[in-house]
């Protein structure tokens, strides 16, 4: 069965779900914005995920103007919200289409409005390749785009659509990858006897090439550049080799890459003189929301290379209670790795208010996140390096917490809040994972 608008768009949401007022009724996610709840007033229940509707509105028009003066397109990563609402903010802000990382996901982008997908994975199981083959006759009007880096993924689309009648050959970049790294081919000629192949099978259509250069950045430009250059100059040669040999069956060559680290490094490089058209696709996905920890330090240096003040703003807090004072220097926060990312960096203190104040206060300095349990975070200060280390904090306030890379927090919630700049509740957004 499919998705309607209304299942992804408007679902039901009550107290079932982490975050939603325990005595509230069942509302609609569209009816959420007009209850007056506000954040700080204690109408919702903690720990609570945010997103700043403010800085949500920056980020989306930062990117697509970015994109417009590098001449490229967007089909943002979804896997890094997975919310369909905010898939739709970022195709209204311009966005070619939408990347994912498995049919499952392209059910949802399809379902919010993407006209065109492409899964950043390799796809070759039947199941998979059955459920493509579903998508494209649900939505027949729609691109449904893959990767494939190997003779044997061909091999194994070839036998399941020899056993499937009717079903279109289906479009599919050949991913470039790197010694050590995720999926792709490691050598040229590797990859140009792949495009070959390609070319030959009766169930492949093949529209581009693809990379993704993001693994193990360091935020260091003299670092990060030889890497990333080298890998797309072997993107370069080998869709001018496929360009020359007619092995490319497209009215326009796709050439795509770009996470949301170093995505400058490549923007500029995606398009290659070829004999037709090239579609120049970023894929970075962290942008809409950015953070406060690896993402933050990446774009500092991007914004150095670009020579700009402002790049992104971090639009996505977790507020917390404190719990328990329990000994000095300590505070017991009630969110942990249930509730937000951990994965690449502990959270950091950005800002709290005390039980009866409704506007935040910036987070003393000397205050940092000194571990996790599945529920709990330990506030830690250094009474040497603070005149007032713990701010007068007191059992019952709130502290807000910045992460570290959103991918795995967005996860960790089935709603989110999106509020204003004083914390009052103005819509909500749901995920799909």
């Amino acid at each position: 069965m499919n998705l309607t608008l209304q299942d992804l768009l408007d679902p039901l949401i009550d107290a079932s779900a982490k975050g939603f007022p325990p005595n509230a009724p069942a509302l609609r996610r569209s009816a959420i914005g007009a209850q007056g709840w506000r954040v700080l007033a204690g109408d919702l229940p903690l720990p609570l995920a945010v997103l700043r509707r403010d800085a949500l509105a920056h980020n989306l028009g930062w990117m697509r103007d970015y994109a417009r003066a590098q001449g490229v397109d967007l089909a943002p990563h979804g896997k890094t919200t997975m919310s369909p609402q905010l898939f739709q903010q970022q195709l209204a802000a311009g966005a070619w289409g939408l990347s994912v990382a498995n049919v499952t996901q392209a059910r949802v982008a399809l379902a919010a409005g993407a006209a065109r997908c492409v899964i950043a994975n390799q796809v070759l199981n039947a199941v998979e390749l059955d459920g493509i083959a579903a998508l494209l006759g649900a939505w027949p009007a729609a691109r449904l785009i893959f990767l494939v880096d190997s003779v044997a993924q061909v091999e194994r689309i070839e036998a399941w659509h020899a056993a499937r009648d009717g079903v279109p050959r289906l479009e599919v970049l050949l991913e470039i990858g790197v010694p050590g790294a995720r999926c792709g081919c490691r050598t040229h000629e590797q990859a140009l006897a792949l495009a070959r192949r390609i070319q030959a099978s009766p169930a492949l259509r093949l529209v581009g090439v693809e990379c993704y250069e993001g693994l193990g950045v360091s935020g260091d430009t003299a670092t990060d550049a030889g890497p990333a250059d080298a890998l797309m100059q072997r993107v370069r040669a080998l869709a001018l080799e496929a360009d020359r040999a007619g092995w490319f069956d497209a009215d326009e060559v796709i050439v795509s890459a770009g996470g949301s680290a170093i995505f400058d490094l490549v923007a500029g490089q995606l398009k290659p003189a070829l004999s037709r058209p090239v579609r120049a696709l970023l894929r970075s996905g962290c942008y809409v929301t950015h953070d406060h920890g690896f993402y933050r330090r990446m774009l500092a240096t991007v914004g150095t290379r670009l020579r700009c003040d402002a790049t992104l703003h971090a639009a996505l807090e977790v507020w917390t209670t404190v719990q328990s004072l329990p000994e000095p220097g300590l505070a017991i926060l009630s969110a942990g790795k249930r509730d937000l990312s951990y994965d690449l960096d502990l959270p950091v203190p950005i800002a709290w208010a005390g039980l009866s104040e409704r506007a935040p206060r910036p987070a003393p300095a000397s205050w940092r996140i000194a571990g996790m349990n599945d529920q709990h975070a330990y506030l830690r200060w250094d009474g040497d390096a603070d005149p007032a280390p713990d701010a007068g904090l007191r059992v019952g306030d709130r502290v807000a917490l910045g992460i570290s890379h959103p991918c795995t927090t967005f996860d960790k919630w089935r709603w989110l809040p999106v509020v204003d700049a004083d914390y009052r509740v103005v819509d909500a957004v749901v995920t799909c994972f």
